[in-house]
């Protein structure tokens, strides 16, 4: 199973899923390569894979990544072999994108369960955008017009999470229960289509 989940910036889509890998082993989660500059705090290899724009290129040429897009200026991209690998090892796996990439594997996954996390209110995401300090002024504009917008796109998702500010545990629960439900329905049809 594909579990694919997105949202806007500063929604806590690395939080939950950092928790959600200590609590959970039962499934792989893909590390999205990326040319944007680590944060204090972030692992090569465990949060991102950081590319230099050249780097990222090649790969795009050589057709590796399932989908990559430009997000506020810098390329990220899903790597196409640490999905296959997983699937063929029989592993579930989580895929954290972008709502515009989410777009693209819909296209490309349909069967994939797609969840938003949602923040609790726009001033709680507002508020969490600015704690970052990651952006100027005008960045932070960007990024939460960006967000207001991306927010009318949860419709189209399996299901919609709210990321409540201080209950980490309760999304990443919500997220498991999903997960687990859509995985044993799916195994039911698999059972009932061979019978």
């Amino acid at each position: 199973m594909i579990l694919v989940l997105s949202g806007p910036s500063g929604v806590g889509k690395d939080a939950v899923l950092s928790r959600m890998r200590e609590l959970h082993k039962d499934f792989h989660f893909i590390v999205t390569a990326t040319t944007r500059m680590k944060r204090q705090g972030e692992t090569e290899g465990k949060d991102y894979i950081f590319l230099t724009r050249r780097s990222f290129e090649k790969i795009v040429e050589s057709g590796g990544f399932l989908e990559w897009a430009e997000v506020y200026g810098n390329l990220y991209g899903v790597p196409k072999e640490q999905v296959t690998k997983a699937l063929s090892s029989g592993l579930n796996v989580v895929i954290k994108i972008d709502v515009q990439g989410a777009r693209t594997l819909k296209r490309i996954a349909p069967e994939a369960l797609f969840l938003f996390l949602a923040p609790p209110s726009m001033e709680s995401l507002s508020s969490r955008l600015r704690q970052r300090m990651t952006e100027s002024p005008e960045a932070f504009a960007v990024r939460f017009s960006t967000a207001k917008n991306e927010m009318k796109e949860s419709i189209w998702f399996d299901h919609t999470i709210v990321n409540e500010d201080g209950n980490i545990d309760s999304a990443v629960e919500k997220l498991r229960g999903i997960a687990t439900t859509t995985r044993n329905a799916n195994v039911l049809v698999d059972y009932f289509s061979l019978s």
